[in-house]
């Protein structure tokens, strides 16, 4: 494998996970289990942190997602 495509497995996969992060913590939400929700958002904000850190989303979408997230948290 060439250097190129082992970064661009590695960047698929973190980008794969923050999204499946987001979509545990949506889940939890529409369930309306407040404890799931919050240990959800924590790792969700957690991994959109680190994607943000390693410039595979703009630390504006980051915040953005954030934001999102946090809205819906304190919604419930």
């Amino acid at each position: 494998m060439l250097l190129t495509q082992k970064a661009t497995a590695k960047n698929k996969s973190a980008k794969t996970l923050m999204k499946t992060n987001i979509k545990k913590f949506d889940t939890a939400v529409s369930e309306g289990d407040h404890e799931a929700a919050e240990g959800a958002y924590k790792v969700a904000v957690k991994t959109v942190d680190h994607a943000a850190t390693k410039g595979l989303i703009h630390k504006n979408n980051a915040a953005r997602r954030k934001r999102a997230l946090t809205l819906k948290l304190n919604g419930m």
